[in-house]
């Protein structure tokens, strides 16, 4: 059986999720490079006309923001004390 192809207001709202998981991350490296990963993804598959792939796409995107959640824990718990030449303002 073939998966529904998400709505546009679950796909934003994975979209926004991610980067506010994103947010979560003590270490400017971390958070911005999931930041950046988040946009560049959701770009390459904007143009997505397949219903099979935008679901693959939407269910793999659903997978990325489980683990972005674990390792935001883990990486809150290894939180470096010193903030990055990024950070200080």
């Amino acid at each position: 059986m073939m998966a529904p192809p998400p709505a546009r207001r679950e796909v934003l709202s994975l979209f926004r999720s991610l980067l506010r998981t994103a947010n979560g991350f003590s270490d400017y490296n971390i958070r911005e490079y999931a930041k950046r990963r988040t946009i560049d993804a959701f770009r390459q598959n904007s143009c997505l006309s397949d219903p099979t792939e935008a679901a693959a796409a939407f269910a793999d995107g659903r997978s990325q923001l489980a683990v972005a959640k674990r390792q935001a824990v883990v990486y809150s718990l290894y939180a470096p004390g010193v903030k990055n030449v990024m950070e200080i303002k």
